[in-house]
């Protein structure tokens, strides 16, 4: 595909989607494979089982990875670079973990996720992209999408929230905005994390019986599940007019977690070429503390204390 602009039809035809690779998989178990099937997200899956990753060679790799992100982040810093992450996919794929997992060993302050909720009304009537601009990171920063623009291509589109017009305008101009971004200095990486259906009704079920995660699960969510296949023509549709050679999706398989994170991880690494300027500079020297100048400190029971209730 080029980086032409491919203006949408009258009839919402969308070209053929160009079919993603997936990443190459751990070791399979055995030499048998078994016949393959479609996830319906465009890519074919194998049946037979894949050696999944220990807990311990897991959680390992994953500190590596936390600390080559703690170099990306102060290479971002110094250079003053402009990183801006997409996060896209099928609900359940695994965004929310895969962010979490980038952002737990980084400053909050470099390293921001933008997580916008429904548009308000004021918001409807603007320039679609408008909302989403305020967000954009200033030299510096990362700023991690949790989905974004392309809510319309895909739940807008599928569930009637825009119209045919203003669908066909975004497929018209996203790719030009995109390139504006580049343009303007901005390092852009669009990630589709995508999802088996036999795996996402398994993480939905979960979801309903875990107190701690029902709140993830909203009708929006189930109404989603029931509309599968318009959720994949939707994507194929806007894969196929925004996977650009300057601005092309990554997509990630994302029916096994940890794989999925890692996978992320390491990619996003591999895309902002950065050096180690922790380990240049002086370990850090803490300064002795000044002489006391006679403070005496207040008596503790004044104070209100959280009440000590647990201990060993």
């Amino acid at each position: 595909m080029t980086d032409q602009e491919n203006a949408p039809t009258e009839e919402l035809a969308a070209p053929e989607a160009k079919e993603a690779k997936p990443p190459k998989a751990a070791k399979v178990k055995n030499d048998k494979e078994a016949e393959a099937s479609s996830d319906g997200e465009g890519k074919v899956k194998k049946e037979s089982k894949v050696a999944k990753i220990s807990e311990a060679d897991y959680l390992k790799e994953l500190a590596r990875l936390h600390v080559e992100l703690v170099k990306l982040q102060e290479w971002v810093k110094v250079k003053g670079l402009k990183v801006v992450v997409l996060f896209e996919g099928r609900d359940a794929a695994g965004k929310g973990g895969v962010i979490k997992r980038i952002t737990e060993p980084l400053s909050p302050r470099i390293a921001r996720v933008v997580a916008l909720g429904t548009p308000t009304e004021r918001e409807k009537t603007q320039w679609y992209f408008q909302r989403y601009v305020p967000h954009l990171p200033g030299a510096g920063e990362m700023c991690l999408f949790d989905r974004s623009w392309y809510n319309r291509a895909g739940v807008e589109r599928v569930m009637g929230f825009c119209t045919d017009d203003e669908y066909r305008e975004f497929l018209r101009s996203c790719p030009e905005f995109e390139r504006m971004l580049v343009r303007s200095g901005i390092i852009l990486i669009k990630y589709w994390f995508s999802v088996s259906d036999k795996e996402q009704e398994k993480r939905f079920l979960s979801r309903t019986k875990d107190p701690t995660k029902q709140w993830k699960v909203s009708p929006m969510d189930l109404e989603s599940r029931m509309r599968w296949e318009e959720y994949s023509r939707a994507k194929d549709a806007m894969f196929s007019y925004t996977d650009t050679k300057q601005n092309p999706w990554y997509v990630v398989d994302a029916d096994i977690k940890t794989h999925a994170r890692l996978n992320c991880i390491s990619h996003l690494l591999s895309q902002i070429p950065y050096e180690d300027l922790l380990t240049l500079k002086d370990p850090l020297k803490l300064p002795p503390r000044k002489k006391s100048s006679g403070y005496v400190r207040p008596p503790i029971d004044e104070q209100t204390w959280v009440p000590y209730k647990y201990h060993g």
